[in-house]
């Protein structure tokens, strides 16, 4: 293919292999791109694409617009002599067996696999460095939204100290039907999956587990260093009632699931990283709090560039593909110029990550209480004992029980303190005769 650039008009380039492994839903999109799009994207890049294997399970299965003759079981023909390899196939193994085989061998890699991502980000990314390619991964964190790219290099000379985002769309779709639609959780959820928002096991998005692996990314490419899933703390949004949705809204907040990732330097357990995924009342006011229906959002606070915000579209078959192709003309272009390809990142391993007891932080509490005098008093008392404070207290008469019993709803709002303080707080107010029940408790963000 003849190709135009600045290095020779009418140059011939030789074209680059790129091996796909996996052909789902995203891999498909990708693939009719690269071979749909193929002059466009050689004009980009400087070298046309030559899609040369696609690896999946079954060679039999129809895929309509995918070249049949493309299709093997063979992963380790597919990748060698690659000069790009891109990972769909999802799941920890054989994935970085053979990513780690094709980034040995001097082929770039483009994943969008947040598991792997976030159980080996170091070791991967320092393979990476050690063959002197690219491992990109912007579509393993938030779809179509330039993320990535903007922490690791549009803000590499400035000091990230803070990550929020809503990083799950599936999630954000169910929060926000509750929020504007009073749906029950069942209700939303079910209708999520019907739009292809959730899938028919929603347990790794509900559950927060999804978030997680993207906040362990975030984390790893912020702070430069090694945070595995397993550091970060994680509460899904399964027990979240249209009552607790109704509560917020009427004390002006809304519940979005956050993935929180930030620097601490005087927390009860000194300095370190925190990484954590909960749901949290968010101040209608937050930028965060306008993000609606399955999109997602990623609000940064750095030393010097102050606040920024990356909103789009998180899931989705178009969007994920976006996204991986970006990469590839990234890893493609660079090749073409003959640039090294990794650069070195420095990995702090003396990073502490603290646990959430150490965090400081807000709790909302809701209690089902006895409506009789002395209640009042009996909270407050709790409080003080635990070096807690009361930062607003409203209470509303509720009906009467079978027993004729009447009953209030009393809601707090704390002000700051360890989270070990406020939980163990929380844990007395249970006990306490006067209290029914602890209907709900939730973190406060973005104030």
């Amino acid at each position: 293919m003849r190709v135009n650039d600045e290095r020779g008009k009418g140059e011939d380039m030789q074209a680059l292999k790129v091996a796909m492994l996996g052909c789902g839903v995203v891999g498909t999109e990708v693939a009719a791109r690269i071979q749909n799009r193929g002059e466009a994207l050689a004009e980009r890049i400087g070298a046309p694409l030559e899609l040369s294997a696609i690896v999946v399970r079954d060679t039999a299965k129809e895929r309509p617009g995918i070249d049949a003759s493309l299709l093997t079981t063979d992963a380790e023909a597919a990748i060698a002599g690659a000069d790009i390899v891109i990972e769909l196939m999802g799941g920890i193994e054989p994935a970085k067996s053979l990513i780690t085989a094709a980034l040995d061998q001097g082929s770039s890699v483009v994943t969008a696999n947040k598991a792997l991502l976030a159980a080996n980000y170091v070791e991967l990314m320092s393979a990476a460095d050690r063959a002197g390619v690219r491992l990109e991964h912007e579509a393993a964190v938030a779809g179509a939204i330039p993320i990535i790219r903007p922490v690791g290099d549009s803000l590499a000379g400035d000091r990230i100290e803070r990550i929020m985002g809503i990083v799950n769309g599936t999630t954000n779709y169910i929060l926000d039907q509750m929020d504007s639609e009073g749906w029950a959780f069942d209700e939303a959820l079910s209708t999520a999956q019907e739009l292809g928002y959730a899938e028919a096991d929603p347990t790794a998005d509900v559950g927060g587990h999804d978030a997680a692996a993207k906040a362990a990314i975030l984390s790893s490419l912020a702070f430069h260093a090694p945070v595995t899933i397993d550091d970060v703390h994680v509460e899904g949004i399964e027990d979240i009632t249209p009552d607790m949705v109704a509560t917020a809204k009427d004390q002006g907040f809304v519940i979005k699931l956050l993935a929180v990732c930030e620097r601490v330097n005087d927390s009860a357990a000194g300095s370190g990283l925190s990484a954590r995924v909960y749901p949290a009342l968010l101040p209608r006011t937050h930028p965060l709090a306008t993000v609606r229906g399955a999109f997602n959002a990623v609000f940064i606070e750095a030393e010097a560039a102050g606040s920024l915000m990356f909103y789009g579209q998180g899931a989705g078959g178009s969007p994920t593909a976006s996204a991986v192709l970006g990469d590839v003309v990234s890893v493609a272009r660079r090749k073409v110029l003959g640039g090294r390809g990794q650069y070195e990142r420095p990995f702090h391993e003396d990073s502490r990550i603290l646990p959430i007891s150490a965090i400081t932080t807000r709790y909302h509490i809701t209690l089902d209480v006895v409506d009789r005098p002395g209640v009042l008093a009996a909270v407050s008392e709790i409080f003080a004992d635990e070096g807690a404070s009361i930062e607003l207290m409203r209470q509303t008469v509720g009906e009467a029980d079978e027993q004729g019993n009447q009953h209030a709803k009393l809601v707090l709002a704390t002000h700051s303190n360890t989270d070990a303080v406020l939980r163990g707080t929380v844990d007395r107010l249970g006990d306490l005769p006067v209290v029914r029940a602890v209907k709900s408790v939730i973190r406060v963000e973005g104030q």
